[in-house]
């Protein structure tokens, strides 16, 4: 199935945001252009792999570095021999979950860890939780986390929920004291859990498994056949930050799916 990277919408967006965008037999490439020492040219999950037209782009760009994140059914072998190496540093998830949701809400809902089933009881009532505006979502979002974490201009969100529309979801729960909100994203058949945040109050009310649980209804009432949690940990690049929401993510159940990994050449022309 078609990443969302390699969707309309997705190129709209990252064009809005200040990324130059070329659309080549259906496939994404972005470019990123620095003052002086030319750019920096991304390809993630393209369902067809051109390295001539990376080629050419890197020359056309001056790309002193040209990243290539392949789908699942690449032969990424194909970039070893052009001269790229595999990154200890990738830039998209490596290793992600995903949920059939072609499957019943009770299907569903039994196929997740008891504790998760427990805490999606415990807090559907809890907090009023809304669709919001993008304005309103930013600012609990800031609220949630303060300076700690990266917080996206609200620029950027506002051109996230013009490219997608009715298939980009800002849910926001809150009260006097909890503040914990995601953005879904649903791109072709896919759903993603793209972004999340709360805070310790929210934590502690356990609120995120109903933010999540209410992701997946909306994408099943929207069409979506999968739930993407848009990534979980890999052992083969560890980081051990992801190790506390991946067993978040994996008591909703669901599948593990690994991509090879990202690829970067450093010097041009290829």
């Amino acid at each position: 199935m078609l990443d969302i990277r390699q969707t309309p919408q997705y190129a709209n967006y990252l064009s809005s945001i200040g990324w130059k965008v070329e659309r080549i037999n259906e496939v994404n490439y972005f470019i990123k252009k620095f003052p002086i020492i030319g750019s920096v040219i991304k390809i993630q999950r393209p369902e067809h792999l051109d390295i001539k037209t990376a080629r050419r782009l890197g020359n056309k760009y001056r790309a002193f570095q040209v990243i290539i994140e392949p789908n699942l059914t690449t032969d990424h072998r194909s970039l070893t021999t052009a001269g790229f190496k595999l990154s200890n540093s990738p830039y998209l998830p490596t290793k992600t979950l995903q949920l059939d949701l072609t499957k019943s809400e009770n299907r569903l809902l039994k196929e997740m860890k008891k504790d998760c089933r427990y805490a999606i009881k415990k807090s559907m009532y809890s907090v009023l939780c809304t669709m919001n505006s993008v304005e309103n979502f930013r600012d609990g979002w800031k609220n949630a986390v303060g300076w700690k974490r990266y917080v996206p201009p609200l620029s950027h969100l506002v051109a996230l929920k013009k490219s997608f529309g009715d298939n980009c979801l800002l849910y926001h729960c809150t009260s006097t004291v909890v503040q914990s909100g995601a953005i879904f994203l649903k791109a072709g058949n896919i759903t993603y859990y793209w972004q999340a945040f709360t805070n310790k109050e929210g934590r502690k009310a356990q609120v995120q498994y109903k933010i999540v649980w209410e992701g997946i209804l909306w994408a099943k009432r929207r069409g979506a056949k999968i739930f993407d949690f848009e990534g979980i940990y890999d052992a083969r690049f560890p980081n051990k930050s992801w190790l506390g929401f991946t067993h978040f993510k994996k008591s909703f159940g669901g599948y593990e799916v690994s991509y090879p990994g990202t690829f970067v050449k450093t010097r041009f022309p290829l």
